[in-house]
């Protein structure tokens, strides 16, 4: 695997992540795109699909906000069963990043860098 967490990871948990910026207060998808981007690296092109997916799946619902500079904004909220989804899949995380982290923490780092 090249340097830093590969790709597939960071998709694995970016659905989790849009759940959790939208569990904290409804956002407009450029802002959610655009932490997603600065915090864990994943591009916009990634995140609108999903954002499209989770409404198509009843996880999130979307409304118009006017606004004083320009177009009105699509804002996203999470619905019941985003709620649902979100609390079940951050129990899972929890307990997995758990358990990732003792396997971490009991590695022992060698002497020459490499692992065995």
């Amino acid at each position: 695997m090249p340097d830093g967490i590969d790709i597939q990871l960071k998709k694995g948990v970016l659905g989790l992540c849009v759940l959790a910026l939208l569990s904290a207060r409804d956002n407009y998808a450029y802002e959610i795109a655009a932490r997603l981007s600065d915090d864990i690296g994943m591009g916009e092109g990634t995140i609108y699909p999903l954002m499209r997916r989770m409404q198509t799946d009843g996880l999130v619902e979307t409304y118009l906000v006017e606004s004083p500079a320009g177009p009105s904004r699509k804002y996203y909220r999470l619905t019941e069963a985003g709620r649902r989804a979100f609390e079940s899949q951050k129990s899972e995380w929890l307990g997995f990043s758990r358990a990732v982290d003792g396997i971490l923490n009991a590695a022992i780092p060698s002497s020459t860098g490499e692992t065995a």
